[in-house]
């Protein structure tokens, strides 16, 4: 990952029993991403025009994942109290984000503003970034 967010400590969970989906992806897979990511959103039960906004911060951190963190990375997604929660793990080293009057490198900018909540881990075993979202009841 590189984008311009401070790591954050903590480790999420799904909860004991939630069942959990994962899905590996390289570049080319980033239409795969999208359309499981559109797909858990509907399951979830998340109202329909929530639903771009959802997969265009899954594609952001995804594409992030690929392009500037390993070669391959998974997604994990799962339900936790009505919210969707989705998992994005990539191998690569954190470096800093993209410098004040950059074109690109504003993923993790746009992913935050579209979940409800956003938390990014980082160390010798890569960069994880977990978003949560409302679904049913949100």
């Amino acid at each position: 990952m590189n984008e311009g967010a401070e790591p954050e400590a903590g480790l999420v969970s799904p909860p004991p029993g939630a069942p959990v989906k994962q899905l590996r992806f390289a570049l080319p897979d980033l239409p795969r991403v999208r359309q499981f990511a559109e797909t858990e959103a509907r399951q979830a039960g998340m109202p329909e025009d929530a639903i771009g906004d959802f997969v265009i911060a899954v594609n952001e951190v995804a594409t992030n994942a690929v392009t500037h963190g390993a070669d391959t990375a998974s997604m994990r997604t799962w339900t936790s109290s009505g919210d969707l929660v989705v998992e994005v793990h990539d191998g690569g080293v954190w470096k800093p984000g993209p410098m004040p009057g950059a074109v690109g490198g504003m993923g993790l900018w746009v992913a935050r503003l579209l979940s409800s909540d956003l938390t990014l881990r980082v160390g010798l075993q890569g960069s994880t970034v977990v978003m949560r979202f409302p679904g049913k009841d949100g």
